[in-house]
């Protein structure tokens, strides 16, 4: 079966899941955008019959630019469809990808006959009703309008949806797409993120060994609240603790950042994605790790950060709704969850402190982290259940 994945983000899973697929006989075209800047997984070919390409290597993509943004990811939709025509794919899986690229896809598809899944990531009308901006209120509820009719319309068109957690179903009953919805949570890659020393060769580089270390590692948008770590970091040295904040992310959330921690004489590091294979010893360089998510998206999006950091084997700290999937697995982990919100971080900040004073609880907490990952994100059953899904959309036996 020739198969062509296109995961507008690059992340480390949906690879490994192309890998996997093609160690199984499968022809696989794996796409991403390289104009959306990301942590990206590893997205160079080491099996037989799979091949990686991207669009937009020469698109900077305007985020704050609304307009032109739409403009850029359309054509974005138009370039990504010449790939799919020049693959003649059997099926076509597409995964987090931005509504004017999605529709613009589903459309030459339909028209190609050619059938697709959506892996839903993200419920796009969700995220931009919550967009936190006062100045650009009005708009985003007028795209959030646009954009939905857009995205129930593309979900429509597909052959088969995955979703990511059972609070998407309810979306999609309400699309009138909920009998063609498979329930597949997301994972992280085991063997490419593993638990590593604390004192390693990152750590020493950055000059964090024996450095107490607050981690925030992957994409960090406005709507995050970002300036929650500054305040974090501000209590714990309220509390007496001496805790450097280090950033790993690229975006609009850098300048705000660094005002914050001017303001609060808070000491931050902030430095840009770094080389996927180096993913364990940056994870393993926070004695916490720390995950953001919004309360108004939080029934509707999984940070795949959360589960880099549970394979990682480290403490977490999640600032995000209870109900979202990513908490209920901090949770079983044993780590902490509190509200996204100033009034929660004294509490934050006292759990915190209870890790950084305690290295074998630390220590406990990591081994649950990497435990619970082992036995959630086994590849196999994930694999075998997206397989049966290609081929079936596809009208061919079962493998």
């Amino acid at each position: 079966m020739r198969i062509f994945v296109h995961d507008y983000s690059g992340h480390p899973f949906q690879a490994q899941l192309s890998r996997e697929l093609a160690r199984r006989g499968h022809a696989v075209v794996h796409s991403t955008c390289t104009a959306y800047r990301s942590g990206k997984g590893d997205l160079e070919s080491d099996v037989p019959g799979l091949r990686f390409v991207t669009i937009g290597d020469r698109v900077v993509l305007k985020k704050q630019a609304y307009v032109r943004r739409l403009f850029q990811e359309s054509r974005l939709g138009i370039e990504l469809t010449r790939q799919v025509r020049r693959a003649k794919p059997d099926v076509a899986l597409l995964s987090n990808m931005p509504i004017p690229t999605l529709v613009v896809t589903a459309a030459v598809l339909k028209r190609l006959r050619i059938p697709w899944v959506l892996w839903h990531q993200d419920v796009t009308a969700v995220a931009l009703k919550s967009f936190a901006a006062a100045d650009v209120a009005d708009a985003m509820g007028i795209a959030a309008k646009v954009f939905g009719a857009g995205e129930k319309w593309a979900a429509q068109q597909a052959s088969a949806v995955v979703v990511i957690a059972d609070s998407f179903v309810e979306v999609h009953r309400q699309w009138g797409t909920a009998d063609k919805v498979t329930v597949i949570p997301n994972w992280a890659p085991l063997d490419e993120i593993f638990p590593v020393a604390r004192a390693n060769a990152w750590s020493d580089e950055q000059d964090l060994s024996g450095v107490k270390t607050l981690l925030y590692a992957g994409t960090l948008g406005l709507k995050h609240s970002p300036v929650l770590l500054v305040q974090l970091v501000e209590r714990l040295r309220q509390r007496g603790e001496r805790v450097r904040l280090v950033v790993v992310n690229e975006g609009p959330a850098v300048p705000v950042l660094e005002r914050a921690a001017a303001a609060h004489g808070v000491e931050v590091t902030l430095l840009p994605f770094q080389p996927y294979r180096r993913l364990p010893e940056v994870l393993g360089t926070g004695d916490v790790l720390v995950v953001l998510l919004e309360g108004d998206a939080g029934m509707f999006s999984v940070p795949s950060k959360t589960l880099s950091y549970l394979c990682a084997g480290r403490p977490v700290l999640g600032l995000m709704p209870a109900e979202n999937l990513a908490a209920q697995l901090l949770h079983q982990a044993g780590s902490a969850v509190f509200p996204p919100a100033q009034s929660s971080l004294e509490d934050a900040a006292g759990w915190v402190q209870e890790v950084l004073s305690d290295p074998e609880h630390a220590a406990s907490l990591g081994k649950r982290s990497r435990v619970l990952a082992e036995r959630e994100f086994a590849l196999e059953g994930s694999a075998s259940r997206f397989e049966e899904i290609l081929t079936s959309v596809t009208g061919a036996p079962a493998p």
